[in-house]
């Protein structure tokens, strides 16, 4: 059965580049309100590319209801009790696949280019780390996520794959998605910085 392991560590308060405060805690159940105004305040065309509507209430309800960590570990960071970011680290439950995992971080617009979204990528690996993965993936749009996909490289992601107009973006343009992964045995390449 997996979990998050030391769970105890948190909340983790954090100071960001521009001087504010952050506390860095896994998701909880009483979070839907928050979670919900969180994600309202990013914009549509950012929410499109995610793998579920996250502006439906029924949506966050059955997340933070049914939250089955065997399956995904939620975190989020809060600041003056609004929620500011949220990040996720997906196992695979497949017994072939069981050492794999991918990660997927969505941060407040007012809370971008201060840090924030690499340490929560960061927290990410460590919990991997301590369940044992061995890789983590991350998927995103070349052309429509490319602060993100610098503060994943700046964490030690590398590009292995770029499939070729895969994504229809917002507008109905074809994009490209770009698979980056890092060996999570390497914690002090991905902690730097």
């Amino acid at each position: 059965m997996r979990g998050l392991p030391n769970a105890e560590a948190y909340p983790k308060d954090i100071m960001l580049r521009d001087g504010d405060k952050v506390s860095i805690r896994p998701l909880e159940p009483g979070d839907k309100i928050r979670l919900l105004e969180f994600f309202e305040r990013v914009p549509e065309e950012e929410r499109y590319y995610l793998k579920e509507n996250v502006a439906s209430a029924k949506v966050i309800q059955g997340w933070t209801n049914n939250m089955d960590l065997s399956k995904v570990i939620p975190i989020v960071a809060v600041c003056r009790d609004a929620i500011v970011a949220d990040a996720t680290l997906h196992l695979n439950r497949t017994p072939a696949r069981h050492h794999l995992g991918e990660v997927r971080v969505v941060v407040d617009p007012a809370y971008r280019e201060v840090g924030l979204g690499s340490r929560l990528i960061r927290e990410l690996l460590d919990i991997a780390s301590a369940l044992g993965l061995t890789k983590v993936g991350f998927e995103l749009v070349a052309q429509r996520e490319k602060e993100a996909v610098c503060a994943a490289e700046r964490v030690g992601f590398k590009e292995i794959a770029t499939l070729e107009d895969r994504v229809k973006d917002f507008w109905g343009n074809y994009q490209d998605l770009i698979l980056l992964e890092i060996p999570v045995s390497d914690r002090e390449r991905w902690w730097k910085g």
